[in-house]
């Protein structure tokens, strides 16, 4: 089972006036094959940061450790935690690396990195080929993404407070469940605040809800 590359998801980041909120699914995919059924891919990274996860799990794992640790090293040599800015630059930049290095599996990966700082809240998608693109309102990726985003295009509403974005990511993806077999078994989702990061929502989705 392991060796097969699992992939496939939908995960979400919506940016709220109150907070962020970015969520995923659980279902790990190997082709046709439904892998795992209880795959986190919505992480904290430090204590006012988090990201989401689609590609390949190999290399998901590897970056998510590498991350955590330059941000805990740049908080050690400064004294504070990097901006999300910088720490989004330094996963953009292992991503820019990954996909250009030689290897038999082809290192496909991207994220969503939210967080909270002094400037206030912010959250970038990180593509496989290492672009980073800020974002203002939402964004999704993986699989199921277009999905998502066209709840999210049609629901979204500026000065979204984070309890309607957490439902509007709710919604976003069991839309996803419904059209992408790649996407579905639970919904996480994880709330950003200047208290920290908390999971808001875990929970297992063994139906569609109507």
């Amino acid at each position: 089972m392991e060796a097969y590359p699992k992939k496939g998801t939908t995960t979400v980041g919506i940016v709220c006036k109150d907070g962020l909120v970015m969520a995923a699914d659980r279902r790990a995919t190997a082709g046709f094959l439904i892998a795992n059924k209880k795959t986190t891919k919505v992480l904290p990274v430090s204590e006012h940061m988090a990201i989401t996860t689609a590609g390949l799990v190999s290399d998901i794992q590897l970056f998510t450790k590498i991350i955590k640790a330059q941000i805990m090293l740049l908080k050690i040599r400064k004294g504070k935690e990097p901006t999300v800015k910088e720490a989004a630059s330094l996963l953009a930049n292992l991503a820019y690396t990954n996909i250009r290095r030689p290897s038999m599996i082809p290192g496909i990966v991207g994220f969503l990195f939210g967080g909270y700082d002094k400037s206030g809240y912010s959250l970038y998608e990180i593509s496989f080929d290492g672009s980073i693109m800020p974002v203002e309102d939402y964004a999704s990726d993986g699989s199921g993404s277009s999905v998502a985003l066209g709840v999210m295009e049609t629901l979204y509403k500026k000065e979204l407070s984070l309890e309607e974005g957490k439902e509007l990511a709710v919604k976003a993806l069991i839309a996803a469940m419904s059209r992408d077999a790649a996407t579905g078994n639970g919904i996480d989702v994880i709330v950003i605040t200047p208290k920290g990061v908390e999971y808001a929502i875990e929970k297992e989705v063994k139906s569609i809800l109507k």
